[in-house]
């Protein structure tokens, strides 16, 4: 971390010489193995080490940014200058700026998100053993015929930021992954399924067996799927596709997205957006989980946030610029990568869970889908109205009969969202805890 604040102070020096009136500089380092394995050997190998340097000079109202993978001295000076050329033609925005001192963030602990996983045997070795379990571990299924693909992967990143008014700080955090493809029956018979887990910490992973017999036994179950029939059914999105309605209402709420009206709830604030008793929270701070950080792509610090409270749409989510355009502050959720500028995101977020079982809403739901993947997107980002490809299960009498596939779901998404019913079965340690959802009269097209 210490080499990466250095890096940071001397682009800032050097746009400084470069005649940048104000500057931001970011580092971003990183290194990653992977391991694929086929047929009870090893398929391919790849590491990956970078470097990434970016850039954002201001002169008055105008503002560019640059990036390089050379964190050499000569590099640095070159695109420092070339910044603020860009800067000089680039047309006048008057929403851009840093961020004032009183807003910067000043005191953090990174190490009590538990982000860095400094103990981690993911050797090469253990990598290949473990996509190797699941290989085996999917194959052992009955019904299973082949596993497309089976690896496991290792990463390690940091992350320096610094502003020429005064703010630098920066974070490290790792993750290890592991995945397994199975595929049921043969010819145009052939289903396949996936399970895959990833986590800061590789002691939490879940156990390599697991994963591949839980992918096997996805690929079964999917044999002799058929479409549904076409009509108006309850429809009941899987907590492994669940959060996908989620993220699209957190589309809709972004500053950027409701400051040039193209948001299907820009005039929705204050209003109910989700039902009652239902809250959505950002929480920043949760330890050993991929989207915790300190402070955001601006320096401002994170914070704990309901964007929906008891069902109703409290805030945008900003950063400087969409606040000012807006004129209200930002709320800390700048993303940043090296070569762009900061934009609205949001990082771990939970949705209320209900008091029934993902099971409870099978039995309650009559007859209608069950959504366990889905293809392809269409959303009217003005009016909200939705359809997407789904395959997954069909329910009579409120009990799965059969497996389906090639049907498109339709509706509104601010109806949709309104009327859901959660179940309580939200994974705890993934950045987006959202349950199975129940939605009421979707339109399916089917056979």
């Amino acid at each position: 971390m210490a080499d990466l604040e250095t890096l940071t102070a001397k682009m800032l020096d050097s746009a400084k010489r470069a005649g940048a009136e104000a500057a931001d500089a970011i580092v971003i380092k990183g290194d990653s193995l992977s391991i694929e394995v086929a047929n009870g050997g090893l398929e391919h190998a790849e590491r990956a080490e970078g470097i990434d340097l970016g850039l954002r000079v201001l002169l008055g109202q105008r503002s560019a940014v640059v990036s390089v993978s050379d964190a050499s001295d000569e590099t640095i000076s070159v695109m420092a200058e070339r910044a603020v050329a860009m800067a000089k033609a680039a047309p006048e925005d008057p929403y851009v700026g840093l961020a004032s001192a009183q807003q910067l963030a000043t005191d953090w602990d990174v190490d009590s998100l538990e982000l860095v996983d400094s103990t981690a045997a993911t050797s090469p070795e253990t990598l290949k053993n473990m996509a190797l379990e699941a290989e085996a571990a999917a194959m052992a299924v009955q019904g299973v015929s082949k596993v497309d693909s089976a690896g496991a992967s290792a990463s390690a990143s940091s992350i320096h930021l610094a502003t020429s008014n005064g703010f630098s700080g920066g974070y490290g955090r790792t993750s290890t992954g592991l995945y397994c493809t199975a595929i049921s029956g043969d010819g145009l018979e052939m289903e396949r399924d996936y399970k895959g887990d990833s986590r800061v910490f590789a002691a939490d992973l879940q156990r390599a067996q697991d994963v591949g017999r839980i992918a096997g036994e996805r690929a079964v179950a999917l044999i002799g799927a058929s479409q549904p029939p076409t009509g108006a059914f309850p429809v009941i999105f899987d907590e492994r596709v669940s959060s996908t309605l989620i993220g699209h209402l957190m589309a809709a709420i972004n500053g950027r997205a409701v400051a040039r009206g193209v948001s299907w709830l820009k005039d929705a604030m204050g209003e109910q957006v989700l039902p009652v008793g239902i809250d959505l929270v950002e929480d920043p701070s949760r330890k050993r989980v991929g989207g915790s950080k300190p402070f955001d792509g601006e320096g401002l610090a994170t914070q704990r946030r309901a964007w929906v409270e008891n069902g109703v749409l409290k805030s945008w989510v900003m950063d400087l610029a969409s606040g000012r355009q807006l004129g209200m502050e930002s709320t800390g959720n700048a993303a940043r990568g090296a070569g762009s500028a900061p934009s609205p995101s949001v990082g771990n977020l939970t949705l209320t869970l209900g008091q029934k079982s993902r099971e409870d809403l099978i039995s309650e739901m009559g007859t209608g889908l069950i959504i366990t993947s889905m293809i392809g997107s269409s959303v009217n980002a003005n009016t909200g109205e939705y359809s997407r490809g789904a395959s997954g299960f069909w329910v009579e009498n409120g009990e799965i009969v059969r497996p389906v596939n090639e049907c498109t779901v339709a509706g509104n998404l601010r109806d949709m969202l309104r009327s859901v019913t959660a179940a309580n079965d939200g994974q705890a340690h993934l950045s987006r805890v959202v349950p199975s959802l129940l939605v009421e009269g979707l339109t399916i097209a089917g056979s």
